[in-house]
């Protein structure tokens, strides 16, 4: 009993590092966008259940599309010296296993999301699982597949508009486009620290399509993302603290700068963790500018 124990305990440990629990950073850059369409659309009044509907769901499509990447590239990843260890790479996970539970993760999140009883939401749902299990191919064809991944990472956005309003406004898109920005600039950072990797098994990603103008390429999304959500604001007529907290997600994309201005793959990576602090300035602005605009109304 005790070794049969011990191995539940150890496949179960295996399935969360193949769904990157251990790592959640993945789940946070996929989240704060999410948050920014819940308040934004609900001008700072989200429904409590549609927002932790949100969170679940967050959590549970991440941890498959982390399944379905590994499934696509487990031919490419014990090749990669970052990630010959995964389990699938390693061989610790059967393909079978993670087919399952892959399945098992996107029947949690379709589940999840019944309660809303919208069919604006579910055609929604469905474009946001192809757009999650066809990312890992692009890498094969897209000479900037972080471009992709935006799209994917940030369809949170029009689906909280869909859940709360029952349609999806051109801000809404408008917020989709500055996070396919703001993908790009940290996802190439993140394809920096496996640039030499890359070029070796030939996979595309945007650090080896911007070459020498890898840095000021980052800079420019950074910058043009917040130029959009800074626009979006300024239509919503939002004040003071919004654009405060675009100023200190401007500060970090700054930091970043120093770090992978020499392109160092340790820095490179700190740089492309440390996004989650520029993703969250942005939501603490619009959070705390609608909280303070209803301590004025009452």
């Amino acid at each position: 009993m005790r070794f049969s124990g011990s191995l539940l305990r150890q496949r179960l440990d295996l399935y969360e590092r193949l769904m990157r629990l251990d790592r959640p950073i993945g789940i946070l850059l996929l989240l704060w966008p999410t948050l920014w369409g819940l308040w934004l659309s609900a001008l700072g009044r989200p429904d409590w259940l549609v927002v932790w509907i949100f969170v679940l769901g967050t959590v549970l499509m991440r941890s498959a599309g982390c399944v379905i990447n590994d499934l696509a590239d487990r031919d490419f990843d014990p090749h990669v010296a970052r990630t010959s260890q995964r389990p699938l790479a390693a061989g610790t996970v059967t393909v079978r296993e993670a087919w399952l539970l892959f399945a098992a993760l996107v029947g949690c999140a379709l589940l999840v999301v019944l309660p809303l009883r919208s069919w604006l939401l579910a055609g929604l749902c469905v474009t946001a699982l192809f757009l999650a299990a066809s990312y890992p191919f692009t890498k094969r064809f897209l000479a900037i597949p972080q471009a992709y991944l935006g799209v994917a990472f940030g369809f949170g956005i029009p689906m909280a508009y869909a859940a709360q309003l029952g349609t999806v406004p051109a801000e809404a898109w408008w917020l989709l486009l500055a996070n396919v920005l703001w993908a790009i600039a940290y996802d190439t950072e993140y394809a920096m620290v496996d640039r030499a990797d890359d070029l070796k098994i030939g996979i595309r990603t945007s650090a080896i399509t911007f070459g020498r103008a890898d840095v000021a390429a980052v800079m420019l999304c950074y910058a043009l993302a917040l130029g959009l959500i800074g626009a979006v604001g300024h239509a919503l007529g939002r004040g003071g603290l919004f654009y405060a907290g675009l100023v200190v997600a401007a500060a970090i994309a700054g930091y970043h700068y120093t770090l992978i201005r020499e392109r160092s793959p340790e820095r490179c990576f700190k740089a492309f963790l440390h996004n989650n602090w520029f993703g969250a300035s942005v939501f603490a602005g619009i959070a705390l500018d609608f909280l303070a605009s209803k301590g004025i109304s009452a």
